[in-house]
């Protein structure tokens, strides 16, 4: 039985952390960190909870926590991980990190995009990033950090990465339209994320500006050997709990057909538990992954613009944050990868 930790637990993705572990055959969840609840009850935090989960919150203190447990995962703000992890701890336990702290392999970009000073780069070069459609090889028993991806760099890389591999498309072209439900902001209590602020109402934000691009850019540029890709990627705030639908536009670098397309995406995954690859003229849609840790994706070949467009769709706090986390230690511990994770998406 594997023993976990979870830091930052009384955040949207450490709620679904601790939905989805209870589940989970192989695991016991033994500390649920939470600066804002010591010594609370948990299912007082979250009543959901409530007769499943008796433990209090305790505090983040990873130093006692890594002798306790064997995977840790912070859930936590950019830069709390970064500056609470040390050769003693992980030379204790695994860290499984859902902020941006180890993602990208530039500090200074790093440093540049999140505007705070990284706290532990000489552990960047030996995190993987943890999208495991991608890097399942590179996660093993002996991988000691694991950078988990966020949600909208999830659900772009993933749909575009075939493409950007095949040379089916430019680059050099991408622009990414994305939209996110509430919950991608996080619990914490914001003006700009009340009801009447979000309702019958959506924005674009962080326009030219979001630390998510600096991500898939490097990410997609490991498909073609470059380190110079620029994209456009604009997100979008939707009046709804959960969910990511991604649009993505780039020029077709020559003439090809639907079936062409279709199986390049069989190719790579064709044999991927949690990629759906939908049918011809099925667009993704949010309501049919929410809850799970599928996506969805679709695409349609623009032959006036001799242009791709392709479309992904997840459930942030699932793929997008916990449950790819879970995904990604059971690659790390041996378990069936789909382990804890099979459910069917919720409807309605």
């Amino acid at each position: 039985m594997v023993k976990v930790g979870i830091i930052g637990a009384t955040g949207y993705a450490g709620n679904e952390l601790v939905r989805l572990l209870l589940g989970h055959k192989d695991v016991e969840i033994v500390w649920l960190g939470s600066r804002s609840y010591v010594d609370e009850k948990y299912s007082d935090v979250y009543r959901n909870m409530f007769k499943l989960v008796d433990a209090k919150c305790l505090d983040d203190n990873m130093e006692a926590l890594a002798s306790e447990v064997d995977v840790i995962f912070t859930a936590t703000p950019q830069g709390l991980c970064a500056s609470l992890v040390n050769d003693d701890i992980l030379n204790k336990t695994k860290i499984i990190d859902l902020s941006a702290d180890f993602r990208l392999k530039n500090v200074n970009i790093y440093e540049e995009w999140y505007k705070i000073e990284h706290k532990a780069p000489q552990y960047i070069d030996e995190a993987v990033y943890g999208l495991c459609e991608i890097n399942r090889d590179k996660i093993n028993k002996d991988t000691r950090i694991i950078a988990n991806p966020g949600c909208y760099t999830t659900t772009s890389i993933l749909t575009l990465y075939p493409m950007v591999k095949e040379g089916i498309i430019d680059p050099d072209t991408i622009i990414i339209d994305a939209k996110s439900g509430t919950s991608g902001a996080g619990r914490g209590a914001k003006v700009n994320n009340l009801f009447c602020e979000v309702n019958e109402s959506m924005k674009a934000y962080g326009v030219g500006t979001h630390r998510h691009t600096p991500e898939i850019e490097e990410q997609l540029g490991y498909a073609v050997n470059r380190d110079d890709i620029k994209l456009i990627f604009t997100p979008h705030l939707v009046p709804m709990n959960r969910g990511i639908l991604v649009t993505a536009y780039a020029n077709l670098t020559k003439e090809v057909t639907y079936d062409e397309v279709k199986a390049i995406y069989d190719k790579y995954y064709g044999d991927e538990f949690f990629i759906r690859v939908l049918e011809k003229d099925i667009c993704p849609e949010t309501r049919w992954v929410e809850g799970s840790n599928f996506v969805d994706i679709g695409f349609k070949i623009e032959p006036r613009t001799k242009r791709l467009i392709m479309m992904g769709a997840l459930d942030n706090l699932v793929k997008g944050a916990a449950g790819q986390a879970v995904q990604n230690m059971n690659l790390m511990f041996g378990f069936e990868e789909n382990e804890g994770l099979k459910m069917a998406p919720l409807f309605p």
